[in-house]
């Protein structure tokens, strides 16, 4: 089972540092695209998390079951309004089963990544296609790598740089694996904290989604239908149950 790296601390504060994602217009194009995916049948949210996608889902009438690792970020999310309406079980989304057939399942904001090893990102296609109706969807969002940004024989990129936040990816580039460091700092505290990785490239989605019985349905750069090219920096795709 993978490693829980959004304990307490990382969940206390999760939501006011990532504000710009909880913002509507970050949130409502996706609601509104696994919406259209889920019809009137139920989604399944991996990596459910505090409820971001999972909360406006539900109150535009779809059913939703998370599953999660955390048990810090459900705790967070069962204290918000509306959340008595989903299910979360507490486990490995690359194994862990729930009961029940969705039309449905969805993977956002980079979390395919979590899963640090290609067997556990193989098992999680496995798992979800074991969820989903004949014809059912599975969605994941995701970041491209970003390999030919990097320096010539540099292997660290910043992501973050602000008086009070630095962040910054380290990859190691032999096994698909990076780390996302963070430093947060005020007058008097420095926090310090990094997260392992293991990045993914659009092609081996695919041959993970075959091997799983799914075959791609769609793909685009954003959440909008903004078209997939060799310029793209984030990858929106949708795989398909076979009937």
């Amino acid at each position: 089972m993978p490693d829980d790296h959004f304990g307490e601390a990382v969940a206390a504060r999760y939501d006011a540092s990532l504000a710009e994602m909880f913002d509507p217009a970050a949130v409502e194009p996706v609601v509104e695209f696994i919406a259209r995916l889920a019809g009137d049948g139920q989604a399944l949210e991996l990596g459910v998390g505090t409820g971001r996608i999972a909360l406006p889902l539900a109150q535009r009438g779809v059913r939703v079951h998370g599953i999660d690792l955390s048990a810090a970020m459900v705790e967070k999310l069962r204290k918000k309004q509306g959340a008595e309406g989903i299910g979360v079980t507490i486990g490995d989304f690359a194994t862990t089963r729930v009961e029940g057939a969705f039309s449905v399942a969805y993977l956002v904001f980079n979390t395919i990544m979590n899963l640090t090893t290609q067997n556990e990102q193989v098992a999680c296609f496995q798992n979800v296609a074991a969820h989903l109706e004949p014809g059912g969807c599975f969605v994941i969002e995701v970041v491209l790598p970003e390999l030919q940004r990097l320096p010539h024989g540099e292997t660290v990129r910043p992501f973050t740089v602000t008086p009070t936040r630095l962040g910054f990816d380290e990859y190691d580039i032999a096994s698909q694996g990076l780390i996302s460091h963070h430093y947060r700092g005020d007058a008097d505290k420095l926090e310090v904290w990094s997260i392992p990785f293991r990045y993914v490239w659009p092609a081996e989605l695919d041959l993970m989604a075959r091997i799983a019985g799914m075959s791609l349905r769609e793909r685009w750069s954003g959440w909008q239908g903004e078209p997939f090219t060799s310029d793209s920096t984030r990858l929106v795709a949708v795989w398909e149950k076979s009937s």
